[in-house]
């Protein structure tokens, strides 16, 4: 019989209900900024709005939107840490309980494969019956069971794109096709200004979980050469917040590069965060 750990379980409830609720200190941080280099009034009430809207979510640890998102699992285990079948179950039973308490959006599909794709089984009206994707683990060299829960909307989903690029041996032309990708991405989606989150690998597979990676650790006061001139070309674009014009149509950029093979093309993931993603919060489990 399975003994579970209701600490563990009550850690991951509360790690998700603050990945749903509430901004991180770097996003406020670019937020603020953002509104203040902004100069199309219209724009600047977006930026300020969106911001009242994260900071009274986080006081009500209420859903950033009503779009509460899907739960994705980043897990970094290190060296002396031991992860198992029990933990697992623990952790899926710590997103069940946090998904009825933020509360999350009834999303599930019941029925059999045909009646999911087309949505004739029904919906469930328990916000616990969504499940999380399959659970990314990452080995690290710290002595840590770290659990990173990212909550992730439709829209995005529904914009975002994986493909492959043929590079000519340039980077300037992986970066040219990003930059196009994310163009048309922000200006179809509406909830701008965007977090652009990005990965390049080998295969569709190691390119969205590069993307997945790139979501758990991307710092918006930290942005390397590539990632700022993605951000500063997009928001060229003038699509600005809510698509009213403006400059901010891309608070920040998080590219993720993996191992690369010896071919002609380079796989990429593009999520174009709506304003309020990433929506992500970690948890140490563990002593």
């Amino acid at each position: 019989m399975i003994e579970h750990n209701d600490y563990i379980i009550n850690q991951v409830s509360k790690t998700l209900i603050q990945a749903g609720s509430a901004f991180r200190n770097d996003k406020i941080t670019a937020y603020k900024m953002a509104t203040e280099r902004e100069t199309i009034p219209e724009a600047k009430w977006v930026l300020e709005t969106i911001l009242e809207n994260a900071f009274v979510a986080e006081k009500r640890q209420s859903p950033l939107c009503d779009d509460t998102g899907i739960p994705h699992l980043f897990l970094e285990i290190g060296p002396d840490k031991i992860l198992t079948s029990n933990l697992i179950e623990d952790i899926h039973r710590g997103v069940e309980e946090g998904l009825r308490q933020l509360p999350g959006r009834p999303m599930a599909i019941d029925g059999n494969d045909m009646e999911r794709i087309d949505q004739s089984g029904g919906l469930n009206s328990d916000p616990a019956a969504l499940s999380p994707s399959p659970l990314l683990i990452k080995k690290t060299n710290k002595n840590i069971l770290r659990l990173h829960i990212l909550m992730l909307g439709g829209g995005p989903a529904i914009r975002g794109k994986t493909h492959r690029v043929f590079h000519q041996h340039k980077v300037s032309v992986v970066i040219d096709e990003i930059v196009n990708w994310s163009i048309d991405a922000s200006g179809q989606l509406g909830c701008t200004p965007c977090t652009l989150c990005i990965g390049i690998g080998r295969s569709q597979f190691e390119a969205s979980s590069l993307m997945i990676e790139a979501m758990v650790y991307g710092q918006y006061d930290t942005q390397n050469k590539m990632e700022r001139e993605i951000t500063e070309r997009v928001n060229k674009s003038n699509i600005g917040p809510l698509g009213l014009h403006g400059d901010t149509t891309v608070l920040a950029t998080f590219l993720k590069v993996g191992p690369q093979r010896a071919s002609g093309v380079r796989i990429v993931s593009l999520r174009p965060c709506c304003c309020i993603e990433p929506r992500v919060a970690c948890v140490d489990l563990g002593e």
